[in-house]
């Protein structure tokens, strides 16, 4: 098959390094009856692997030549879903059995792709993307660490968020000009804090991280008084860094 170039506009920056591959599947612990779907599966790297241990395996590609060469393989069990993965309907592949959901995600479009998956969390199981270790400090970030802010409120709503792995740029070809990591992603089966509104929810943490210099107080004074913030035990003087989910989620409730 001839020697594949990688496009820039989708982001691509492909995985070769065995040892990185392994301990994903090895992190994935995959069954063999297990509904994985694997999301750019770009030449195959963590594809073939996968199908080693599986009776089937979902994969949703957008780029027409990566498809077509997985095509040529002529794999029974291989389902290729030709289709852009932020607008992809995954309910239409659900079974009986929760989806799992592995890749190496293009990292200009790995945050939309994120809330895209969240809108059918009772569906997933886990999630096992290889991101920008940026945006992986960022999503499993804990309050009072500057790193913490509107992305790890946002998905740790939804989800248990862990830090699995640091990866480098020689992992990959070409290889990126930042540093990867693994992130594995547990939607909660039940929520630990239920928000009446999640729109609410939404916007008030965008408001109340829109400025991080500045107190609750100030951010959030269109939206609640300080009185309001402080009935709830929560210092108005404060900044939205300091709070935790459920400070979040009580405070979007008065709205």
């Amino acid at each position: 098959m001839p020697k594949y170039r990688t496009k820039k506009r989708f982001g691509q920056h492909f995985l070769h390094d065995q040892s990185v591959i392994q301990k994903i599947i090895q992190d994935l612990n995959p069954l063999k009856t297990d509904h994985i779907v694997e999301i750019g599966p770009g030449l195959g790297a963590l594809t073939f692997p996968l199908l080693e241990k599986l009776e089937s395996l979902n994969v949703v590609e957008i780029d027409r030549d990566v498809v077509s060469r997985l095509k040529k393989e002529n794999i029974p069990n291989l389902i290729i879903h030709e289709e852009d993965a932020l607008r992809f309907d995954y309910s239409k592949i659900t079974t009986e059995k929760m989806l799992r959901l592995v890749g190496n995600l293009p990292y200009n479009i790995s945050t939309p792709l994120i809330f895209h998956l969240l809108k059918n969390a009772s569906l997933i199981q886990d999630m096992h993307f290889m991101l920008q270790n940026e945006v992986v400090e960022r999503l499993t970030a804990k309050p009072g660490n500057k790193t913490y802010g509107r992305l790890s409120v946002m998905v740790q709503y939804y989800c248990q968020t862990e830090y699995l792995f640091f990866v480098g740029p020689e992992s990959f070809s070409p290889p990126p000009k930042v540093d990867s990591a693994i992130i594995r992603l547990t939607p909660w089966k039940e929520l630990p804090y239920k928000a009446k509104n999640t729109e609410n929810l939404s916007k008030l943490v965008a408001k109340a991280f829109s400025m991080r210099r500045k107190t609750l107080r100030n951010n959030l004074k269109t939206m609640l008084s300080a009185e309001q913030i402080k009935n709830l035990d929560i210092d108005p003087s404060a900044r939205a860094e300091t709070l935790d989910v459920k400070d979040f989620v009580n405070l979007s409730n008065l709205l």
